[in-house]
C-alpha cells in the first residue's frame, strides 16, 4: 500500500482479504455442529460480508473439550512462564505484522473508522500481548511466617478454562485485553466474539496457532448471546467467565453462573459517565477536544462515553460555542476514508435505537443544537454527532445509556451541584474533570463513586492501570494492569510440616 493509503487504497484491500467464517476449535476451522450460519454485514454499506457459523452449545461443548484436555496436559498450563512469554510475544509482532490487514477487517466488520482501527490494531492490541508476555514470569508468591517446624507457602496457579464473551464495539482490543492476561496466568480459553464482529477475534487465533499456541489453549465460537454466550455461562466445565457489555446481559451472566456451577463472573459493563467543567477551567483547546472526544470517540459506542456534561453555568456559553464549532466540523463518512472522523453505528438495529433516544431528548424537552437524526446522503447506519442543551438529570437521556454519538450539556451552579448531579446515576463506571485547583480535583475524585477518574483530559488509562467500574457498570473484577491477572488464578496454601 502507498505512504498514504485513500480510501481508495483501503477498499481496494477490503476486496482483497479471506475473511474467515468458520469457528476455531481445538486448533482447526470447523463449521457449526448444525450446519448453521448467519450474515455477516457492512453496516456502512449494508452489504453482506459472508456468513459465519452460527455457534450453539454443542459447538461450545466441543470447544470447552478441547480446552480442558489442553489444560490437563500441561503444554501450556505447566509450561515454563518464559515458553509463554515468547509465544505472545511472537503473537504481539505477528499482529503488529498484519496491523493493516486486521484494522481492513474490522472496519468493514464493525463501522469504526480505519484511523482508528489501525491505532488500536497497530499498537494498543500488541502492546497488551507485549506487556502480558513480560508479566508472565515475574508473578511471585509468598512465604508465609511461620516456627521453624512448619513451611507455609502460598502460590498462584492458572484457574483453568475460562469463557470469555466480548462486545462489539473494540472487538479485537477487547479480545486483548481478556485474552492476554488470561493466557499469560495458563489458563485455557473459549472466546465468543459478538455475533456483529466475529472477523477479527477469529483470524487472532490463526495468528495465535502460528505464534505457537497450542492446540486447543485458545478456541473461538461465532455465534448469538441466546446460544453461544448463554452456553458459555451455564457450562460446568467452564472455571470462570469474563464478560464485558450491556448491564443487562452481565446479570444474565450472574444468573447462569448461580444456576450452574457458582464459577466466579467477572463484568465490566455499562456506563453513564459524567464530564464536569468547573468554572475556574479555561475554555481551551485541550478541554474541548476532550469534551468532543469523550462523548463522539467511536461514535458514542463506547462504555465509558462521557456524553453527560456537566458544566458550570459561568462557563456553559463559552464551552457551548466551542463545543458546537468542533462538533459541526467532525466528517462523517466512509469508515475506510482516512478522512473520516465519524464511522457507521454497528448496524441498523442499534442506529434506531440511538434515533429513538435522540427524539425522547427532543420530547423531554432538552434543546437540539446539532445533529439530530440519521446522516444525509448516507446509506449505511449513520447517525450524525448530536448535542442538547437544557438537559435535566431526570431526562432519559441523562439517565440511560444511549451508546451513540450524542452529548447533552447540564448546566450546574459550584462543585456540590456538579458532584450532587454526577454521582445521580446507577452506573459507575468513569469520569472527567476539568478544573485549575487540584483541591477540587481531588475533592470531586475521591467522591465519585466510579472505576476511573482523569483529570483535564479524557483518558481510560493504558494497559498499566486497571480498569472496570462500580455500582451497576461491573464487578470486583478488573481488566488490564496486574490486577487483570487475579481474575485467571487460584490461590493455594502449600503448607508442609517440617521433622
Amino acid at each position: 500500500m502507498t505512504a498514504n493509503p485513500s480510501a481508495a487504497d483501503y477498499r481496494a484491500a477490503a476486496d482483497r482479504l479471506a475473511l474467515p467464517s468458520r469457528a476455531f476449535i481445538d486448533g482447526a476451522w470447523r463449521p457449526a455442529v448444525s450446519g448453521r450460519t448467519f450474515e455477516n454485514r457492512d453496516p456502512a454499506t449494508g452489504a453482506v460480508l459472508g456468513q459465519v457459523a452460527h455457534c450453539d452449545g454443542r459447538d461450545v461443548d466441543l470447544a470447552v473439550a478441547a480446552a480442558r484436555r489442553a489444560f490437563e496436559d500441561g503444554a501450556w498450563s505447566r509450561a515454563a512462564p518464559e515458553e509463554r512469554k515468547a509465544v505472545l510475544l511472537r503473537l504481539a509482532d505477528l499482529v503488529r505484522a498484519n496491523a493493516e490487514e486486521l484494522a481492513v477487517m474490522e472496519s468493514l466488520d464493525s463501522g469504526k473508522t480505519i484511523r482508528d482501527c489501525l491505532n488500536e490494531i497497530g499498537h494498543e492490541v500488541p502492546t497488551f500481548f507485549q506487556w502480558y508476555a513480560e508479566l508472565a514470569d515475574k508473578s511471585f508468591g509468598k512465604v508465609a511466617p511461620t516456627g521453624e517446624k512448619s513451611l507455609a507457602m502460598i502460590v498462584k496457579e492458572p484457574v483453568g478454562v475460562v469463557g470469555l464473551v466480548l462486545p462489539w464495539n473494540f472487538p479485537l482490543l477487547m479480545a486483548a485485553w481478556k485474552l492476554a492476561p488470561a493466557l499469560a496466568a495458563g489458563c485455557s480459553a473459549v472466546l465468543k466474539p459478538a455475533e456483529q464482529t466475529p472477523l477479527t477475534a477469529l483470524r487472532l487465533a490463526e495468528l495465535a496457532a502460528e505464534a505457537g499456541l497450542p492446540a486447543g489453549v485458545l478456541n473461538v465460537v461465532p455465534g448469538f448471546g441466546e446460544t453461544a454466550g448463554q452456553a458459555i455461562g451455564r457450562h460446568r466445565d467452564i472455571d470462570v467467565v469474563s464478560f464485558t457489555g450491556s448491564t443487562e446481559v452481565g446479570a444474565y451472566f450472574l444468573r447462569y453462573a448461580s444456576e450452574s456451577n457458582l464459577k466466579p463472573v467477572g463484568l465490566e459493563m455499562g456506563g453513564k459517565s459524567p464530564f464536569i467543567v468547573l468554572d475556574d477551567a479555561d475554555i481551551d483547546e485541550a478541554l474541548v477536544s476532550s469534551a468532543v472526544s469523550a462523548a463522539f470517540w467511536n461514535g458514542g459506542q463506547n462504555c465509558s462515553a462521557n456524553m453527560r456534561q456537566i458544566v458550570d453555568r459561568r462557563v456553559k456559553d463559552a464551552f457551548l460555542d466551542r463545543v458546537l464549532a468542533k462538533t459541526r466540523a467532525l466528517a462523517v463518512g466512509d469508515p475506510l476514508d482516512p478522512a473520516t472522523d465519524l464511522g457507521a453505528m454497528v448496524s441498523e438495529e442499534h442506529r434506531a435505537r440511538v434515533l429513538s433516544y435522540i427524539e425522547a431528548g427532543r420530547q423531554e424537552g432538552a434543546r437540539l443544537l446539532a445533529g439530530g437524526g440519521p446522516s444525509a446522503g448516507l446509506a449505511g447506519s449513520f447517525v450524525d454527532p448530536t448535542v442538547f442543551d437544557a438537559v435535566t438529570p431526570s431526562m432519559r437521556v441523562a439517565r440511560e445509556e444511549i451508546f451513540g454519538p450524542v452529548l447533552g450539556v447540564i448546566a450546574v451552579d459550584g462543585i456540590e451541584e456538579a458532584l450532587r448531579v454526577a454521582r445521580d446515576t446507577d452506573y459507575g463506571l468513569h469520569a472527567t474533570i476539568f478544573t485549575r485547583d487540584i483541591d477540587k480535583a481531588f475533592h470531586l475524585a475521591r467522591r465519585l463513586p466510579c472505576g476511573t477518574v482523569a483529570v483535564n483530559g479524557f483518558t481510560e488509562g493504558n494497559v498499566t492501570t486497571p480498569f472496570g467500574g462500580y455500582k451497576r457498570s461491573g464487578s470486583l473484577a478488573r481488566d488490564n494492569g496486574t490486577e487483570a491477572v487475579d481474575q485467571y488464578l487460584q490461590t493455594k496454601t502449600i503448607w508442609v510440616s517440617l521433622r
